[in-house]
């Protein structure tokens, strides 16, 4: 029987010891590792969706007992709010996404209070073209650090994580053979491990070989493979 499947979001875990280091994110991480010892007031995490920046500035906003927000969240009220609180540290999630005269208001509020702030994006702040000359100037003087593309291990990792947070056991054999077959961005290792967590549910059942295997083939739009792989145990 074909179970009913809710579209809920897992709980993520943000803590030090969930987070995999690798060479595509060291620098990140050892920047945030050392504040307040930064160079520039304003740090600019950027990478892809699914590259950790959400996580290490969780990390940072625990160090610097900062308020972390959402760009995306970000609109008046949040911001007289984090005026009436006299915030100096703030790190704001997706600030690419956020309005550009919030953030640029906030990013004031932050300096003014000789604070610090933290900002992720998808694209470096030389990129952005923002609209306000003023924002722009704050960006190109922020210290901008990348996260790199994914190696096996760290996708690897990603991809245990993604099934962790979902409350989900995945075997060893499963990664391996997901690894071989997908696209190599952390984009990619969220949606396998939501559609196969999806597609377990549905039949009620674990998340196997072979079902993985068919998962992978339907979204690539190829025929299911053989149950086995040459060289998974």
């Amino acid at each position: 029987m074909t179970q009913l499947v809710f579209d809920l979001t897992a709980d993520k875990a943000f803590g030090r010891a969930d987070f995999f280091i690798s060479k595509s994110n060291a620098a990140a991480l050892s920047w945030v590792d050392r504040w307040p010892d930064w160079p520039s007031p304003v740090l600019v995490l950027h990478g892809e969706q699914g590259s950790g920046k959400t996580h290490l500035a969780h990390l940072w906003a625990a160090r610097a007992a900062a308020k972390l927000v959402a760009g995306t969240a970000l609109d008046e009220a949040l911001l007289n709010a984090l005026i009436d609180s006299g915030e100096g540290q703030i790190a704001i999630d997706d600030a690419d996404r956020a309005p550009e005269i919030l953030l640029l208001h906030c990013l004031n509020l932050s300096l003014e209070a000789g604070g610090t702030l933290l900002l992720t994006a998808r694209r470096a702040p030389g990129v952005w073209r923002p609209m306000l000359p003023d924002l722009g100037s704050r960006l190109r003087a922020a210290l901008a650090v990348g996260i790199g593309q994914p190696d096996d291990s760290l996708l690897s990792a990603v991809l245990a994580k993604h099934f962790a947070d979902r409350q989900v056991r995945v075997g060893h054999e499963v990664i391996a053979v997901i690894l071989t077959r997908m696209e190599r961005s952390f984009a990619a290792a969220a949606e396998i491990a939501s559609a196969l967590d999806r597609a377990a549910l549905s039949h009620g059942g674990a998340i196997t070989l072979p079902l993985a295997r068919r998962v992978l083939a339907e979204r690539a739009g190829q025929p299911p493979a053989a149950d086995r792989d040459p060289g998974i145990a």
